[in-house]
């Protein structure tokens, strides 16, 4: 079964053409990096206009590139929460009017859930059940993975996503957004240990995750140097924020692993690109004798691929929508 899959949740438009969950046909995404970056962040209303001039020829390029009409394809899949709402709604309408202009079914998509499915397009023999630590720019989550489409969060962040801190603490080290792909970058020319960081813990809830102090002690730190006029060694700053958040998230996802007895583990999410990330759960994972999985660095920020691998299941769970499908800013995983 070929899905037609669109994704607009913040600022980039995507369409991709998947085939059965797992095989990706085309793959279409308009970035509008360089036109925030002059805002040193996403600006919601500008997204929404770029989203809406952009949407058409992106559709139209990921069916050209597939070479598949739209008689061609059994499903339209759609991201509709969670997101910037103005965003959101552009994909949504979009995707509704194509439905109900060709009558095929349309599927609603759950942003988290489809970077999950990202893994299913890099992994061909994964399958649930299994625990996924799922980090984006507003997300951390530990998620119990049982079926396709059931799902359960275990943990999550209390204040701020681990993505989120990486762009402040970059931001108030004077980088381009979104800074927490260039802090990753210095990071790799640093020293980890050169700085001491707190590591907070949830005491009440061990799987969950806390930044908020984190991000504030690394950028009290940077602005108590530049209050004395000392110069701080950027690349061991780097590192060593980098290593205290990697940390963080590490203990809390090997500790719900071994707790639940799971011996598959998954990372997703824009953060799932992290290079110190990757490197240590992979490292501890071969440790413990878990089977670890990642999806591929160019599917873990945001596409639509993800959205038609993740919307392929959910259409056989049967979970389809009609016109009066809305689009949701915030919205549980588990639904």
């Amino acid at each position: 079964m070929k899905i037609l899959a669109i994704e607009s949740s913040c600022d980039e438009t995507a369409a991709a053409v998947v085939e059965d969950g797992r095989k990706v046909l085309s793959s279409i995404v308009a970035s509008q990096v360089e036109e925030h970056r002059l805002y040193g962040g996403v600006v919601p209303e500008i997204a929404s206009r770029r989203h809406a001039e952009a949407i058409t020829p992106v559709v139209r390029r990921a069916l050209s590139e597939a070479d598949l009409t739209l008689s061609d394809i059994g499903a339209i899949a759609v991201t509709y929460a969670p997101g910037l709402i103005g965003a959101l709604l552009v994909g949504v309408n979009f995707a509704k009017g194509l439905a109900l202009s060709t009558g095929l079914p349309l599927v609603p998509t759950h942003h988290l859930r489809s970077h999950i499915a990202s893994n299913y397009i890099s992994n061909q023999e994964l399958k649930p059940p299994f625990l996924c630590l799922v980090v984006s720019g507003g997300h951390s989550h530990i998620v119990m993975v049982e079926d396709y489409t059931k799902m359960k969060i275990i943990g999550q962040t209390r204040d701020d996503a681990a993505g989120e801190a990486f762009d402040k603490a970059a931001r108030t080290m004077g980088m381009p957004y979104p800074g927490g792909i260039e802090l990753d970058k210095v990071a790799e020319n640093g020293d980890p240990k050169a700085f001491k960081l707190p590591r907070p813990v949830v005491h009440d809830a061990p799987y969950d995750f806390s930044f908020s102090g984190l991000k504030t002690a690394v950028i009290n730190l940077i602005h108590n140097a530049s209050q004395k006029g000392e110069e701080l060694n950027k690349a061991d700053v780097c590192a060593s924020f980098r290593y205290a958040v990697v940390d963080c998230l590490t203990a809390n996802f090997l500790k719900a692993a071994r707790d639940l007895n799971v011996n598959q583990l998954v990372i997703a999410g824009g953060v799932s690109a992290n290079s110190l990330l990757r490197r240590t759960l992979e490292s501890e994972c071969k440790k413990h004798g878990y089977s670890f999985y990642m999806p591929e660095k160019s599917l873990c920020g945001d596409n639509a691929a993800m959205v038609g691998a993740q919307g392929y299941y959910e259409y056989l769970s049967g979970n389809t929508a009609n016109s009066d499908l809305n689009a949701y800013a915030t919205l549980s995983i588990e639904k």
